[in-house]
């Protein structure tokens, strides 16, 4: 691959994993725009500045000005749209910030976008793509049995999930009316190295390395279908390459795990990595639920695999202990974010 692919969020998880393949699996030039909030840190991509394919510009995508002089820069062949607020706890917090970025965001990358596309001619017109990197929370809840489709009625139960839904209507509706060749890929949750540690992953790995309490929600039943986030990026790549515009792709491994089991699976890689002196499962407590907490998601992948190959290689356990491994091998990375996690959020009722 030899194309110059815009990659909007690139600082932060996802991101960081798509721009590190990118760069060191491809021969693509990338131009990353990130406002690098708490959430973007130019840490998990300052390796790649010296590959002389790599830029990194820290633009808000809301700000239309700087959009634009990146688009008229840089001329991507693509786009690839991670850049989002993505913590559902943060979002019933304060959920202006989530329709700002991912909503009017979306909108102003949408327009730079579509006006970049009718001044291309000729194969340059007919390569170009726009990926929208979304979540399965936009369908809402399952029951014991049943997965999302592509076919699954929106739902969104948080204002995180709907305003990751808002934006997934909007580019489809700029491929409807304007004719952008636009994908949306719909991922279950992802795991692995460089995520932030409010998420229950790399959360439950610091305090339990710490020795410190493993706050679960509820009574920790919740289901989750667990993605690793280099299979998540090897399925992206599939459907920049492949997709055909227009369409939605689902992304999900097959590994559903409900999460006091993963939280137990964590304290059992680090008892015998990093052993204390008792037991890690006796620092698990039961806090008060997410307020509209969904109880289960899964995805069928079934078009990802059969149109365009895809499949995933870790499985769980081994994704699991390669994520410990990489948090016990990386405290300069993490050290410095503890805080952001410290105290509870998300609570916040109009009862």
């Amino acid at each position: 691959m030899s194309r110059r692919i815009l990659v909007t969020g690139g600082a932060g998880f996802i991101g960081s994993a798509l721009v590190h393949h990118l760069i060191n699996e491809t021969g693509a030039e990338v131009l990353c725009l990130d406002k690098l909030t708490y959430a973007g840190r130019r840490e998990s991509i300052q390796p790649l500045v010296g590959s002389g394919r790599f830029e990194l510009r820290p633009v808000d995508i809301c700000d239309v000005g700087a959009v634009a002089t990146a688009f008229a820069d840089f001329q991507p062949d693509a786009v690839m749209h991670l850049a989002a607020e993505s913590h559902v706890d943060r979002s019933i917090d304060g959920p202006a910030a989530f329709i700002e970025t991912n909503v009017t965001g979306t909108f102003r990358l949408l327009e730079a976008a579509a006006a970049h596309f009718v001044r291309l001619t000729g194969a340059a017109r007919e390569g170009f793509r726009f990926l929208h990197i979304s979540t399965d929370e936009v369908y809402g809840a399952l029951g014991p049995t049943g997965r999302f489709s592509e076919e699954t009625p929106y739902d969104p139960r948080s204002p995180y999930s709907a305003s990751k839904a808002a934006s997934d209507h909007l580019v489809s509706a700029w491929g409807h009316t304007y004719g952008l060749p636009v994908l949306i890929g719909n991922a279950s949750n992802n795991y692995g190295p460089r995520q932030l540690p409010e998420k229950l992953i790399p959360l439950t790995i610091l305090n339990a390395l710490e020795g410190l309490p493993l706050p679960i929600y509820g009574d920790g039943q919740q289901v989750r279908d667990w993605l690793f986030v280099d299979d998540h990026v090897r399925a992206l790549m599939l459907i920049l390459e492949r997709g055909e515009p227009g369409r939605t792709y689902n992304v999900g491994a097959e590994n559903e795990r409900p999460n006091i089991e993963v939280v137990e699976r964590i304290c059992d890689l680090l008892d015998a990595e990093a052993p204390l002196d008792a037991p890690r499962r006796g620092l698990m407590r039961f806090v008060q639920d997410r307020p509209g907490h969904d109880r289960r998601y899964a995805i069928d992948a079934t078009r990802l695999k059969t149109e365009l190959g895809w499949a995933p290689r870790q499985d769980f356990d081994a994704g699991l202990k390669q994520t410990v491994r990489w948090y016990l091998d990386n405290r300069a990375w993490w050290e410095p974010l503890r805080a952001h996690a410290a105290n509870r959020i998300g609570l916040r009722t109009n009862a």
